[in-house]
């Protein structure tokens, strides 16, 4: 059993993969991450998978500052070493990566395990804390990468720099005609951000010269149901997979 943990700017991961598949998730909030070894240690207990039956952990971090005390807690808890994705594995991989000190593991891992599952050019669009669309060439080189504030970024920003205007759920309106304030909102970000993401994927597609295959990942890879004509696939496992395939090589 293999079990990755992907430590982003607002969760903290934990995927567990045997047989060939994915078989569970958990997910701790980034401001929890001092709780980690308690929450995890009773995650494992009460879904059966005990810590003898892991053969490998590898991590991914785009948070350093808390990447010590995580790592720590679940090597207390497993016993067991942990392989961390860092500039080293990068250099190795022969990616193309031309700064590999600045790019985001979690990047690398979504380029990997999206090159892993179209064999050919993609572009892998991560729906985040940050939107991040990660551009992959025949060669399964990473040819570049473009960030946007992501949706629940957004919605926290414009709440947060304005006296009238709440957070709302991250939901679709049947109308891009806001008759609310709530309304407003959801059509100007959700609306808006499936035309950001359509216009960018097409710009991409048109320097790229081909019809490349999407893939989107993410917490909130599935909230943006008008681009299901633009994405091949939707896929809450890819960076984790992507983890899984660099910890293996």
């Amino acid at each position: 059993m293999f079990l990755a943990i992907d430590i982003g700017n607002s969760d903290i991961v934990f995927g567990w993969h045997e047989n060939g598949s994915w078989s569970h998730q958990l997910r701790i909030p980034v401001g929890d991450y001092l709780s980690v070894q308690r929450r995890l240690s009773a995650y494992v207990e009460q879904s059966r998978l005990p810590w003898s039956q892991i053969d490998q952990i590898a991590l991914s971090s785009v948070v350093p500052g808390i990447t010590p005390s995580v790592s720590g807690q679940v090597t207390r808890s497993s016993g067991k070493a942990i392989f961390t994705l860092n500039q080293t594995v990068f250099e190795q991989l022969n990616l193309g990566i031309q700064n590999t000190a600045e790019i985001g593991s979690d990047l690398v891992a979504n380029a990997v395990a999206g090159f892993a599952h179209f064999h050919r050019s993609c572009i892998v669009v991560d729906f985040g804390t940050a939107l991040t669309f990660t551009v992959v060439n025949d060669k399964g080189h990473l040819r570049g990468v473009t960030i946007a504030p992501g949706l629940g970024t957004a919605m926290r920003a414009l709440s947060s720099s304005t006296a009238q205007l709440p957070q709302v759920p991250l939901e679709l309106p049947e109308s891009a005609i806001g008759t609310s304030t709530p309304h407003a909102l959801q059509a100007g970000i959700m609306l808006g951000y499936v035309g950001l993401v359509k216009e960018l994927i097409n710009r991409m597609r048109d320097e790229l010269g081909e019809k490349v295959p999407v893939a989107a990942t993410g917490g909130l890879s599935q909230k943006l149901t008008p681009l299901s004509d633009f994405l091949e696939i939707v896929d809450p496992w890819l960076t984790l997979e992507g983890i899984r395939l660099i910890a293996s090589r």
